[in-house]
Protein backbone atom coordinates (compact mmCIF):
# COMPACT_ATOMS: atom_id res chain seq x y z
CA UNK A 1 0.00 0.00 0.00
CA UNK A 2 1.87 3.04 -1.26
CA UNK A 3 0.05 6.18 -2.34
CA UNK A 4 1.61 8.62 -4.76
CA UNK A 5 2.13 11.49 -2.31
CA UNK A 6 4.25 14.64 -2.59
CA UNK A 7 6.15 15.46 0.60
CA UNK A 8 6.91 19.12 1.18
CA UNK A 9 8.79 20.34 4.25
CA UNK A 10 7.15 23.05 6.36
CA UNK A 11 7.91 25.10 9.48
CA UNK A 12 4.98 23.82 11.53
CA UNK A 13 3.47 20.35 11.60
CA UNK A 14 -0.29 21.03 11.52
CA UNK A 15 -0.03 23.66 8.77
CA UNK A 16 2.25 21.35 6.80
CA UNK A 17 -0.07 18.35 7.10
CA UNK A 18 -3.07 20.39 5.93
CA UNK A 19 -1.13 21.99 3.06
CA UNK A 20 0.23 18.61 1.90
CA UNK A 21 -3.18 16.89 2.14
CA UNK A 22 -4.79 19.75 0.20
CA UNK A 23 -2.10 19.52 -2.49
CA UNK A 24 -2.66 15.76 -2.74
CA UNK A 25 -6.34 16.46 -3.42
CA UNK A 26 -5.62 19.01 -6.15
CA UNK A 27 -5.64 22.31 -4.21
CA UNK A 28 -2.40 24.28 -3.93
CA UNK A 29 -2.60 26.11 -0.59
CA UNK A 30 0.58 27.33 1.08
CA UNK A 31 1.48 26.67 4.71
CA UNK A 32 1.16 30.38 5.68
CA UNK A 33 -2.27 30.56 4.02
CA UNK A 34 -3.49 27.55 6.02
CA UNK A 35 -2.13 29.14 9.21
CA UNK A 36 -3.69 32.56 8.57
CA UNK A 37 -7.10 31.35 7.45
CA UNK A 38 -7.14 28.93 10.40
CA UNK A 39 -6.37 31.78 12.84
CA UNK A 40 -3.35 29.86 14.08
CA UNK A 41 -1.48 32.81 15.60
CA UNK A 42 -2.06 33.19 19.32
CA UNK A 43 -0.34 33.82 22.62
CA UNK A 44 -1.66 32.13 25.72
CA UNK A 45 -0.19 31.46 29.16
CA UNK A 46 -1.80 28.43 30.85
CA UNK A 47 -0.47 28.30 34.44
CA UNK A 48 -2.63 25.35 35.52
CA UNK A 49 -1.30 23.07 32.72
CA UNK A 50 2.30 21.89 32.95
CA UNK A 51 4.45 20.27 30.26
CA UNK A 52 7.96 19.17 31.24
CA UNK A 53 7.34 20.50 34.77
CA UNK A 54 6.76 24.08 33.61
CA UNK A 55 3.58 26.08 32.86
CA UNK A 56 2.46 25.97 29.24
CA UNK A 57 3.09 28.99 27.06
CA UNK A 58 1.62 28.59 23.59
CA UNK A 59 2.09 30.72 20.49
CA UNK A 60 -0.54 28.91 18.44
CA UNK A 61 -4.16 27.79 18.55
CA UNK A 62 -4.99 24.48 20.24
CA UNK A 63 -4.16 21.33 18.25
CA UNK A 64 -6.78 20.65 15.58
CA UNK A 65 -8.27 24.17 15.64
CA UNK A 66 -6.28 25.38 12.62
CA UNK A 67 -7.53 22.61 10.32
CA UNK A 68 -11.11 22.85 11.64
CA UNK A 69 -11.29 26.60 11.06
CA UNK A 70 -9.54 26.39 7.69
CA UNK A 71 -11.92 23.66 6.51
CA UNK A 72 -15.03 25.54 7.60
CA UNK A 73 -13.90 28.80 6.02
CA UNK A 74 -12.88 27.42 2.62
CA UNK A 75 -15.78 24.96 2.36
CA UNK A 76 -14.22 21.52 2.82
CA UNK A 77 -15.33 18.76 5.19
CA UNK A 78 -13.01 16.70 7.36
CA UNK A 79 -13.46 13.53 9.35
CA UNK A 80 -11.82 13.02 12.75
CA UNK A 81 -11.75 9.92 14.93
CA UNK A 82 -10.18 8.86 18.22
CA UNK A 83 -10.00 5.31 19.53
CA UNK A 84 -10.09 3.50 22.84
CA UNK A 85 -7.75 0.72 21.67
CA UNK A 86 -4.78 0.41 19.25
CA UNK A 87 -6.37 -2.42 17.24
CA UNK A 88 -9.31 -0.27 16.09
CA UNK A 89 -6.97 2.65 15.36
CA UNK A 90 -4.70 0.47 13.24
CA UNK A 91 -7.63 -1.06 11.36
CA UNK A 92 -9.03 2.37 10.44
CA UNK A 93 -5.61 3.56 9.29
CA UNK A 94 -5.06 0.49 7.10
CA UNK A 95 -8.58 0.82 5.69
CA UNK A 96 -7.82 4.35 4.50
CA UNK A 97 -4.48 3.37 3.01
CA UNK A 98 -6.16 0.56 1.02
CA UNK A 99 -8.49 3.23 -0.40
CA UNK A 100 -5.45 5.30 -1.46
CA UNK A 101 -6.35 7.95 1.12
CA UNK A 102 -3.38 9.49 2.99
CA UNK A 103 -4.33 10.60 6.50
CA UNK A 104 -3.17 12.99 9.19
CA UNK A 105 -2.30 11.66 12.63
CA UNK A 106 -1.77 13.39 15.97
CA UNK A 107 1.14 11.76 17.82
CA UNK A 108 3.50 12.12 20.76
CA UNK A 109 7.01 13.37 20.03
CA UNK A 110 8.97 11.53 22.73
CA UNK A 111 9.07 8.16 20.93
CA UNK A 112 9.50 9.45 17.37
CA UNK A 113 12.81 7.70 16.77
CA UNK A 114 13.66 9.69 13.63
CA UNK A 115 13.72 12.94 15.66
CA UNK A 116 17.10 14.09 17.03
CA UNK A 117 17.38 13.32 20.76
CA UNK A 118 17.26 17.00 21.78
CA UNK A 119 13.83 17.37 20.13
CA UNK A 120 12.31 14.28 21.72
CA UNK A 121 10.38 15.27 24.80
CA UNK A 122 6.86 14.75 26.18
CA UNK A 123 4.73 16.75 23.74
CA UNK A 124 1.62 15.04 22.35
CA UNK A 125 0.36 17.55 19.78
CA UNK A 126 2.61 16.73 16.84
CA UNK A 127 1.08 16.01 13.41
CA UNK A 128 2.23 13.88 10.49
CA UNK A 129 0.86 12.12 7.41
CA UNK A 130 0.83 8.36 6.79
CA UNK A 131 0.72 7.74 3.04
CA UNK A 132 1.40 4.02 2.73
CA UNK A 133 2.65 0.77 4.18
CA UNK A 134 5.33 -1.69 3.09
CA UNK A 135 5.37 -4.97 5.03
CA UNK A 136 5.65 -3.94 8.71
CA UNK A 137 6.62 -0.32 7.97
CA UNK A 138 4.30 2.65 7.66
CA UNK A 139 5.44 5.35 5.24
CA UNK A 140 5.60 8.68 7.05
CA UNK A 141 5.54 12.22 5.67
CA UNK A 142 6.43 14.37 8.68
CA UNK A 143 6.25 17.96 7.39
CA UNK A 144 8.97 19.26 9.70
CA UNK A 145 11.46 16.72 8.29
CA UNK A 146 13.37 17.23 5.05
CA UNK A 147 12.72 13.71 3.74
CA UNK A 148 10.02 11.06 4.16
CA UNK A 149 10.69 8.29 6.69
CA UNK A 150 9.14 5.13 8.16
CA UNK A 151 7.89 3.72 11.46
CA UNK A 152 7.14 0.10 12.30
CA UNK A 153 3.65 -0.92 13.40
CA UNK A 154 4.76 -0.99 17.06
CA UNK A 155 6.59 2.33 16.83
CA UNK A 156 3.58 4.06 15.28
CA UNK A 157 1.23 2.54 17.84
CA UNK A 158 3.42 3.86 20.65
CA UNK A 159 3.31 7.48 19.43
CA UNK A 160 -0.41 7.31 18.54
CA UNK A 161 -1.24 6.24 22.08
CA UNK A 162 1.24 8.36 24.02
CA UNK A 163 0.10 9.27 27.54
CA UNK A 164 -0.09 12.66 29.25
CA UNK A 165 -1.40 16.12 28.34
CA UNK A 166 -3.15 16.24 24.94
CA UNK A 167 -2.99 12.42 24.70
CA UNK A 168 -3.76 11.70 21.00
CA UNK A 169 -5.80 8.50 21.57
CA UNK A 170 -5.07 7.29 18.05
CA UNK A 171 -6.38 10.54 16.55
CA UNK A 172 -6.80 10.27 12.77
CA UNK A 173 -8.16 12.94 10.39
CA UNK A 174 -8.53 13.61 6.68
CA UNK A 175 -10.59 15.73 4.26
CA UNK A 176 -13.67 14.05 2.75
CA UNK A 177 -15.45 16.68 0.61
CA UNK A 178 -14.22 19.63 -1.45
CA UNK A 179 -15.87 22.55 -3.26
CA UNK A 180 -15.13 23.17 -6.94
CA UNK A 181 -13.12 26.24 -5.93
CA UNK A 182 -11.79 27.45 -2.59
CA UNK A 183 -13.28 30.80 -1.54
CA UNK A 184 -10.06 32.30 -0.19
CA UNK A 185 -11.04 35.98 0.00
CA UNK A 186 -13.82 35.65 2.57
CA UNK A 187 -11.82 32.96 4.41
CA UNK A 188 -8.79 35.27 4.74
CA UNK A 189 -10.90 38.10 6.19
CA UNK A 190 -12.57 35.79 8.71
CA UNK A 191 -9.20 34.35 9.72
CA UNK A 192 -7.65 37.79 10.27
CA UNK A 193 -10.64 39.08 12.24
CA UNK A 194 -10.52 36.17 14.69
CA UNK A 195 -6.76 36.55 15.21
CA UNK A 196 -7.21 40.27 15.91
CA UNK A 197 -9.98 39.52 18.43
CA UNK A 198 -7.93 36.93 20.27
CA UNK A 199 -4.69 38.92 20.33
CA UNK A 200 -6.48 42.00 21.75
CA UNK A 201 -8.77 40.06 24.13
CA UNK A 202 -9.30 41.67 27.57
CA UNK A 203 -7.98 38.70 29.52
CA UNK A 204 -4.67 38.57 31.45
CA UNK A 205 -3.45 35.26 29.99
CA UNK A 206 -4.39 35.71 26.31
CA UNK A 207 -2.95 37.76 23.46
CA UNK A 208 -0.91 40.89 24.13
CA UNK A 209 -2.13 40.95 27.75
CA UNK A 210 -0.79 37.42 28.15
CA UNK A 211 2.63 38.58 26.90
CA UNK A 212 2.58 41.36 29.51
CA UNK A 213 1.65 38.82 32.21
CA UNK A 214 4.66 36.65 31.32
CA UNK A 215 6.86 39.76 31.36
CA UNK A 216 5.75 40.51 34.93
CA UNK A 217 6.24 36.89 36.02
CA UNK A 218 9.78 36.76 34.61
CA UNK A 219 10.71 39.65 36.93
CA UNK A 220 9.41 37.66 39.93
CA UNK A 221 10.65 34.15 39.11
CA UNK A 222 14.27 34.45 40.41
CA UNK A 223 13.25 35.48 43.95
CA UNK A 224 9.99 33.55 44.08
CA UNK A 225 11.12 30.29 42.45
CA UNK A 226 14.91 30.33 42.79
CA UNK A 227 17.47 30.38 39.97
CA UNK A 228 17.06 26.74 38.92
CA UNK A 229 13.27 26.83 38.50
CA UNK A 230 13.35 30.37 37.05
CA UNK A 231 15.81 29.20 34.40
CA UNK A 232 13.69 26.15 33.62
CA UNK A 233 10.52 28.25 33.24
CA UNK A 234 12.33 30.79 31.06
CA UNK A 235 13.68 27.95 28.93
CA UNK A 236 10.13 26.68 28.43
CA UNK A 237 9.00 30.10 27.11
CA UNK A 238 11.84 30.09 24.56
CA UNK A 239 11.49 26.44 23.60
CA UNK A 240 7.80 26.85 22.77
CA UNK A 241 8.65 30.00 20.80
CA UNK A 242 11.61 28.79 18.77
CA UNK A 243 11.63 25.01 18.64
CA UNK A 244 8.10 23.59 18.67
CA UNK A 245 7.56 23.79 14.94
CA UNK A 246 7.18 27.55 14.83
CA UNK A 247 9.75 28.41 12.19
CA UNK A 248 11.09 30.87 14.77
CA UNK A 249 9.73 34.03 16.32
CA UNK A 250 6.65 32.35 17.74
CA UNK A 251 5.00 31.93 14.31
CA UNK A 252 5.38 35.65 13.53
CA UNK A 253 7.39 34.99 10.36
CA UNK A 254 4.75 32.57 9.07
CA UNK A 255 2.03 35.11 9.79
CA UNK A 256 4.02 37.81 7.97
CA UNK A 257 4.21 35.50 4.93
CA UNK A 258 0.45 34.96 5.16
CA UNK A 259 -0.21 38.72 5.17
CA UNK A 260 2.05 39.19 2.16
CA UNK A 261 0.17 36.48 0.23
CA UNK A 262 -3.19 37.81 1.43
CA UNK A 263 -2.31 41.33 0.23
CA UNK A 264 -2.12 40.00 -3.34
CA UNK A 265 -5.35 37.97 -3.15
CA UNK A 266 -7.30 40.87 -1.58
CA UNK A 267 -5.43 43.54 -3.56
CA UNK A 268 -4.71 45.34 -0.27
CA UNK A 269 -1.39 47.20 -0.04
CA UNK A 270 -1.90 47.84 3.68
CA UNK A 271 -1.49 44.14 4.36
CA UNK A 272 1.84 44.15 2.50
CA UNK A 273 3.15 46.93 4.77
CA UNK A 274 1.82 45.18 7.86
CA UNK A 275 3.60 42.02 6.71
CA UNK A 276 6.90 43.90 6.96
CA UNK A 277 5.97 45.16 10.42
CA UNK A 278 5.13 41.65 11.60
CA UNK A 279 8.52 40.44 10.31
CA UNK A 280 10.18 43.09 12.50
CA UNK A 281 8.14 41.93 15.49
CA UNK A 282 9.34 38.39 14.75
CA UNK A 283 12.92 39.71 14.85
CA UNK A 284 12.18 41.27 18.26
CA UNK A 285 10.91 37.92 19.53
CA UNK A 286 14.06 36.25 18.25
CA UNK A 287 16.28 38.85 20.01
CA UNK A 288 14.37 38.11 23.22
CA UNK A 289 15.01 34.38 22.75
CA UNK A 290 18.75 34.93 22.26
CA UNK A 291 19.04 37.03 25.42
CA UNK A 292 16.83 34.69 27.45
CA UNK A 293 18.87 31.66 26.35
CA UNK A 294 22.04 33.35 27.58
CA UNK A 295 20.44 33.60 31.02
CA UNK A 296 19.31 29.99 31.38
CA UNK A 297 22.38 28.47 29.74
CA UNK A 298 24.71 30.39 32.03
CA UNK A 299 22.36 29.81 34.97
CA UNK A 300 22.52 33.51 35.80
CA UNK A 301 20.61 34.46 38.93
CA UNK A 302 21.05 38.21 38.55
CA UNK A 303 17.73 40.01 38.79
CA UNK A 304 18.72 42.67 36.28
CA UNK A 305 19.22 39.99 33.58
CA UNK A 306 15.65 38.81 34.05
CA UNK A 307 14.40 42.41 34.15
CA UNK A 308 16.11 43.17 30.84
CA UNK A 309 14.41 40.33 28.99
CA UNK A 310 11.14 41.22 30.74
CA UNK A 311 11.56 44.75 29.34
CA UNK A 312 11.97 43.27 25.87
CA UNK A 313 8.75 41.27 26.24
CA UNK A 314 6.84 44.28 27.49
CA UNK A 315 7.97 46.25 24.44
CA UNK A 316 6.90 43.37 22.16
CA UNK A 317 3.47 43.31 23.82
CA UNK A 318 3.03 47.03 23.15
CA UNK A 319 4.16 46.63 19.53
CA UNK A 320 1.71 43.79 18.96
CA UNK A 321 -1.17 45.65 20.62
CA UNK A 322 -0.66 48.52 18.16
CA UNK A 323 -0.12 46.13 15.26
CA UNK A 324 -3.38 44.19 15.67
CA UNK A 325 -5.40 47.40 15.95
CA UNK A 326 -3.93 48.50 12.59
CA UNK A 327 -4.54 45.05 11.08
CA UNK A 328 -8.19 45.10 12.14
CA UNK A 329 -8.64 48.49 10.45
CA UNK A 330 -6.82 47.32 7.30
CA UNK A 331 -9.50 44.74 6.48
Amino acid sequence: MQIEFTHKQSAHCENGVVSNLMRHNGFEVSEPMVFGIGSGLLFCYIPFLKVNHAPVVTYRAMPGFIFNRFAKRVGIKIKREKFSNPESAKARLDENLKKNNPVGLQVGVYNLLYFPDEYRFHFNAHNLVVYGKENDNYLISDPVMEQVTTLTEKQLEKVRFAKGAFAPKGHIYYPTEFPEKLELKSAIIKGIKQTCREMTAPFPIVGTNGIKTISKLIRKWPKKKGAKVANHYLGQVVRMQEEIGTGGGGFRYIYAAFLQEASQILDNENLKELSKEMTQIGDDWRDFAVNASRIYKNRSAQDDAYNKVADQLEAIANSEAAFFKKLKKAI
